[in-house]
């Protein structure tokens, strides 16, 4: 177990945030916070990603294989920020008891797998599956707090975000849930964490769904209003077309 890497990790990302909030101090807490997500979502991507892509083993091949150096260090690295993030959700009563157990799961399997010394191969593969969307949400965040969420820029976050989450964390986190299942070196409580893990992204899938829905059905309502209804000869009501040109 890694614990001055962990410990280092820890420090290393609440320091980031005192920074943050000593530079931003009139946005607020969860400004900072955000800032300090947003920065781990990038540099966790692109450690895991090298680790996945260019160091390996492959984890659809090698799931529950010994530990290598560098994915221990990249879950040393994920594990002390959620530490970190855990903390400060309950601190501030920020999010909901979904996104807890979210937040409580990722840390046991991280816990797992550096105390074995086995599956980091898959884990860091959860990880990445997990992190890329997490750019794409705080952007979405940081165009709210800003006021241009309502934009063509917020449309894209959205769907690039819907996309990304349906085909890396549900479509290829299932086929990599199979390969964990099936593999004969996964242990059976790594096996029952990674039932834990898709099932929550399910429920986060769920809700994704809901609200694409929920947003597409506001702008398609929004836009037969602005279209109005037809009248003879099929022209378009008085002031219809100058909202058209402005949609």
């Amino acid at each position: 177990m890694p614990v001055l890497e962990v410990t280092c990790s820890l420090v290393g990302w609440s320091c980031l945030y005192l920074l943050f909030c000593r530079t931003f101090a009139q946005q607020g807490s969860e400004w900072s916070c955000r800032l300090v997500t947003l920065s781990h979502g990038i540099v966790i991507v692109m450690l895991t990603a090298y680790v996945l892509f260019i160091d390996g083993p492959w984890p659809f091949t090698h799931a529950g294989t010994e530990n290598t150096e560098l994915q221990t260090f990249s879950l040393a690295v994920c594990l002390g920020y959620f530490f970190f993030d855990l903390a400060w959700c309950v601190r501030h009563h920020t999010e909901g008891p979904v996104m807890l157990a979210h937040h409580a799961a990722s840390i046991a399997g991280m816990l797992l797998a550096l105390l074995m010394g086995v599956s980091a191969c898959e884990t860091c593969g959860v990880i990445f599956g997990s992190e890329i969307t997490n750019p794409l949400l705080q952007a979405r965040w940081f165009l709210r707090r800003l006021g241009r969420y309502d934009s063509a820029l917020g449309d894209a976050v959205d769907l690039l975000f819907v996309s990304l989450f349906a085909a890396v964390r549900v479509g290829v986190g299932g086929f990599m849930f199979y390969c964990e299942l099936t593999s004969p070196r996964t242990t059976l409580v790594m096996k029952l964490g990674g039932v834990g893990m898709y099932a929550l992204a399910w429920v986060f899938m769920v809700d994704i769904a809901r609200f694409g829905y929920r947003k597409s059905r506001a702008k398609y309502d929004r836009w037969r209003g602005a279209r109005g209804p037809r009248g003879g000869g099929g022209a378009l009501p008085l002031g219809a077309a100058d909202a058209q040109k402005r949609d």
